[in-house]
């Protein structure tokens, strides 16, 4: 059986966590942060979890 790829898009965005959850950096903190209060930068600072529904994109991590 051959191996399964990886797709590349998603192993740069997403990381597995030990038990299986998903994680991915929070949007929007490239540019534009000084208007932002800082309670909503310091909170950006954090990686997100994605919810259980998404969790068919382990699909495209295999190896992760």
């Amino acid at each position: 059986m051959p191996k399964v790829k990886t797709h590349k898009g998603a192993s740069k965005r997403l990381r597995l966590t030990k038990t299986g959850k998903l994680r991915h950096r929070t949007m929007g903190q490239d540019h534009f942060n000084s208007r932002e209060t800082g309670k909503t930068t310091k909170n950006k600072r954090r990686d997100q979890t994605l919810h259980k529904t998404h969790d068919k994109l382990k699909l495209l991590i295999p190896y992760k």
